[in-house]
């Protein structure tokens, strides 16, 4: 391989140099953005152990009242919200999200109804041989109260006229930098909490003071684990693109290792021949 083979090796570290580049800052942006959410997701924890106290409180103050998000319903359906991301290059995230979905509901397939937030998990959850409700995209880096209404909304009008029995939430729990995993959480029908009864007024009446209440509780905590799926990709994006940068290095390394090799090769064919050719002469 003469000259040749030099050109070829030099354009080769040109493409690789340029995405080193691009995925080191990739890796930049994706960092900066976890560090956001998480300071969201901190200051969401804060909320929702507000408004968690407050439902319990309303909850024990009259044990008779029954309402539908406590008791369920008769339906045999139930709904999965499945969250997943809308870029990609953040590894095995979003596949990891559908084939836990896939062995959570692998004999009760028919009765299983899935609602997308992401744009990436609509391919996944369709291949995976499911139907979507509804689909969600472009979710903002900080979900704000928004998308979360218009999520929640939906889930509530499913529930609400019967057409399915729980709500759940599929979701990468953000552990850890190193550590997230994905999980299923019932939203639907709420477990009843129990709490110390207080003295307390409640306007304008119990029922409605107690299912707004859990309106909000039940959009803050759905806010709360899009905030955890949101730090889990941008986790999970931070860790593949150091990964592609380092094999991006490992490559460079490589093809410069060659490049030498044969630069140094030529350069001492051209001395033997000047050499040869010397030797000729005398």
């Amino acid at each position: 391989m003469g000259a040749a083979g030099l050109i070829e090796i030099k354009r080769r570290m040109k493409s690789v140099q340029s995405t080193k580049k691009i995925t080191n800052a990739m890796g930049l942006v994706a960092t900066s953005k976890l560090r956001r959410c998480r300071m969201e997701l901190s200051a969401n924890e804060e909320y929702m152990k507000a408004a968690e106290q407050i439902v319990r409180s309303l909850a024990s103050a009259e044990s008779d009242f029954v309402s539908p998000y406590f008791s369920g319903n008769n339906s045999e359906k139930k709904l999965y919200i499945v969250m997943t991301s809308d870029q990609g290059l953040c590894g095995g995230y979003n596949n990891n999200v559908v084939t836990f979905l896939e062995n959570l509901v692998e004999n009760d397939m028919n009765n299983t109804r899935v609602i997308t937030v992401g744009s990436k998990g609509i391919g996944y959850v369709k291949r995976a041989g499911f139907e979507t409700v509804s689909e969600y995209v472009d979710i903002p880096d900080i979900p704000t109260a928004k998308e979360v209404k218009v999520i929640c909304e939906k889930a509530l009008s499913l529930y609400n006229s019967k057409e399915v029995s729980e709500v759940h939430i599929v979701y990468t729990e953000f552990q850890s930098s190193v550590k997230q995993e994905v999980k299923d959480e019932l939203l639907l029908p709420v477990k009843k909490l129990e709490g110390t009864s207080v003295d307390q007024i409640v306007e304008p009446d119990y029922e409605t003071v107690l299912t707004d209440s859990l309106e909000v509780y039940l959009k803050g905590k759905l806010r709360r684990l899009m905030l955890s799926s949101k730090c889990s990709e941008q986790s999970s994006r931070m860790t593949a693109m150091d990964g592609a940068t380092s094999n991006a290095n490992d490559i460079l390394e490589n093809l410069n290792l060659k490049y030498n090799r044969i630069r140094q090769s030529i350069i001492t064919q051209e001395i033997t021949e000047i050499v040869s050719g010397a030797e000729a002469q005398n």
